[in-house]
């Protein structure tokens, strides 16, 4: 659930380049992509499976309200996305909390959940509005296999100081030169790794490598099932390197209505940790449509069109 500078940019802009390649979204400039009806919303997701699924329980979300969304999906970093929606290219955008806090302020290092929604509230840039954070949460984890685990004794991401010297790191690029990455398992842990591998965020590519031994210690999200299936272990973090990350909406402050804000606020108390666990793995492991599967589950729990 992203988020660094050089590393970031650079794979944020191959991904609109693929998007474009598949006849998909090509820029953010509204001329060449219409926002659809006036007076409707655009809803921006950033280029990974859960994020997508929330812009479109956001849309169908807003729909239910009488607000004409649209979503447009997989575009890229918050190195994109974030200038996106303070521009207008986009309105709505679903963020998670300790992630969005330390690339707006790199020396934030709140933890618990209200204090990061505080500072957001003022660190958010100006013609952005953040608005109440969902019961869902969706962490950073490290993780290794239960074999790595034995081999190393290793149950906290603190027993990584003795052995991160001999073990590969993978996840996104960003993790590099991000706090909540390399450098912070390097300054609260004391954990060098032998070497790292830029993947994906925290997706096939990262899984596959884990399990195949290319990596031993993993970036992945406390919402991945994989994790139980596989029957991995995800490191403790008693110095509380990730802060809190729940779900939280930004939104273009012209377009924070009272209905938007309301519509938003109807979904965030419904979706917990657990529902959006589930909604993950129908579409990582089920395959199953992040669009068809948002709709399924607003109208199951009564948010959906009406």
């Amino acid at each position: 659930m992203k988020r660094r500078i050089a590393a970031a940019t650079t794979l944020a802009c191959l991904s609109l380049a693929a998007t474009a390649c598949a006849g998909g979204l090509t820029s953010l400039d509204p001329k060449r992509n219409p926002m659809g009806k006036p007076g409707g919303l655009v809803v921006g997701t950033a280029n990974f499976s859960e994020n997508v699924i929330l812009g479109h329980l956001y849309a169908g979300a807003l729909r239910a309200k009488g607000i004409t969304a649209t979503v447009k999906q997989n575009l890229g970093s918050r190195e994109i996305i974030v200038p996106a929606l303070k521009q207008g290219d986009i309105d709505v955008l679903p963020e998670y909390q300790g992630s969005l806090l330390q690339f707006l302020d790199k020396n934030a290092r709140q933890s618990a959940a209200e204090d990061v929604q505080q500072a957001l509230e003022k660190t958010v840039p100006q013609g952005v509005k953040v608005l109440p954070y969902a019961a869902a949460e969706n962490k950073d984890v490290y993780v290794v296999t239960r074999e790595t685990a034995a081999r190393y004794g290793l149950t906290t991401l603190e027993d990584l100081r003795t052995h991160a010297k001999d073990l590969i790191f993978g996840g996104p690029a960003e993790d590099k030169t991000r706090y909540v990455g390399l450098v912070g398992l390097k300054e609260l842990y004391g954990a060098e790794f032998k070497d790292f591998r830029a993947l994906d965020t925290g997706g096939p590519l990262t899984r596959g490598a884990l399990r195949g031994g290319d990596i031993q210690v993993a970036n992945l999200f406390s919402t991945d099932v994989t994790i139980t299936n596989n029957n991995w272990v995800i490191l403790a973090d008693p110095k509380k390197l990730v802060p809190a990350q729940h779900i939280v909406p930004l939104v273009n402050e012209a377009k924070a209505s009272p209905t938007v804000t309301e519509a938003l606020a109807a979904l965030n108390s419904t979706l917990t940790t657990e529902e959006l666990s589930k909604l993950d793995a129908k579409v990582d492991n089920d395959k199953e449509d992040p669009d068809r599967v948002a709709k399924a589950w607003l109208e199951q729990h009564g948010l959906g069109s009406q």
